[in-house]
């Protein structure tokens, strides 16, 4: 499941590299979504990336995670995890714009690429599913405990958002987090429970 999604990712956004035309039709473009009818760029765009670097990090992220969480998935929720895996990533894939829908809808000249807010929403729903982990971070040699660093990484995201000075899409991060979370909750309750005892562990 997870190599099968890494795989078309890279085949279209490797295709749209070479083919602006191409990268023009499927990234998201909340103006064309609501005057030209185009409710496909809510999908589509999670498959083209803005560049090499940012096709790399997304997909090797995807790939980490998402082997976790779909592992998992498939534990609790046996042949449902794969339907719950599909909820979950096109799920995080469309929810995380529907902030940017809402404030760009008249901007013609908004664009975004990538799968980030479906990745956002993986990393999270492992946390939950998984809150005794860690992650490391490339520039800190230290284990960060996934219940904390959860709570780092939503207020760096929504801080980062509300300053609007750079070109990363940080509400679309924050949101597929935010959805990661609850779907994955939603799903299993009791995990909550296991989260926050996690996390009153470390306070």
């Amino acid at each position: 499941m997870i190599l099968t999604i890494v795989a078309i990712t890279c085949l279209v956004s490797i295709m749209a590299f070479y083919n602006p035309e191409l990268l023009g039709k499927l990234q998201f473009n909340a103006y064309a979504i609501k005057h030209r009818k185009q409710g496909y760029r809510f999908f589509t765009y999670a498959f083209v990336h803005g560049g090499w670097g940012h096709l790399a990090i997304n997909m090797f992220v995807l790939w980490s995670f998402g082997r976790i969480v779909y592992g998992l998935y498939l534990y609790l929720f046996g042949n449902l995890g794969i339907l719950y895996f599909l909820l979950l990533y096109i799920g995080g894939i469309m929810f995380s714009v529907l902030f940017d829908f809402g404030r760009h809808k008249d901007n013609e000249w908004y664009n975004a690429v990538g799968a980030s807010g479906a990745v956002s929403a993986v990393v999270f729903a492992s946390i939950i599913l998984y809150p005794q982990g860690g992650v490391y971070l490339f520039f800190i040699p230290l284990e960060i405990p996934s219940p904390i660093f959860g709570i780092l990484y939503l207020v760096y995201s929504a801080y980062m958002a509300k300053r609007g000075r750079d070109n990363i899409g940080h509400d679309a991060h924050f949101w597929g987090a935010i959805y990661g979370v609850i779907l994955t909750i939603v799903l299993k309750p009791s995990l909550f429970i296991r989260f926050l005892e996690e996390l009153t562990n470390y306070f």
